[in-house]
């Protein structure tokens, strides 16, 4: 484990949901499964207590603590795209999995976490010192779901974008 890792509170999921993270994103994996050495609020002895994985080389550790906490958009996870092709396939993956769609490049995974799928041209575009294009670009991303590059260029450039 690093000196520091998120710890992310599953209901009783977490094995599942580190295979569902490392089959979706490259330089994922299940790390190591931890059994109870007893008994606890969340379980028995024996049953998996603790999951430590990896999601585009960043180390988690999935604690199974049963339903008693939920996931909000309080924290979500940005990952940076770098063509529409790789946005649509985590995009897709996330949202076909059992997961569900939001705005402007959120969306939530089947366990409840909320991602950010975002196109470095959209983080490009809307940090742009020519402000009225940022404007464009960002008013665009705000009538999105999953974002469209092209879209995003278009009105970046000046053009309709419908």
């Amino acid at each position: 484990m690093n000196k520091i890792s998120p710890c992310l509170w599953f209901n009783h999921n977490a094995q599942e949901a580190a295979e569902f993270y490392a089959a979706t994103f490259p330089d994922s994996s299940v790390d190591a499964i931890n059994l109870a050495p007893g008994d606890n609020p969340s379980g028995k002895e024996g049953a998996a207590l603790t999951v430590e994985f990896t999601v585009l080389g960043m180390k988690f550790l999935g604690l199974n603590g049963g339903d008693m906490f939920k996931f909000d958009e309080a924290v979500s996870f940005l990952i940076l795209t770098d063509n529409q092709e790789e946005t649509d396939r985590y995009w897709n993956a996330i949202v076909d999995g059992g997961g569900q769609e939001s705005m402007c490049g959120w969306c939530k995974d089947k366990f409840g976490l909320s991602w950010q799928i975002t196109p470095r041209a959209l983080l490009d575009a809307t940090t742009s010192p020519d402000r009225a294009a940022a404007k464009r670009a960002m008013d665009a991303m705000m009538k999105m779901r999953k974002i469209d590059i092209a879209a995003i260029d278009r009105a970046f450039a000046g053009e309709v974008v419908a």
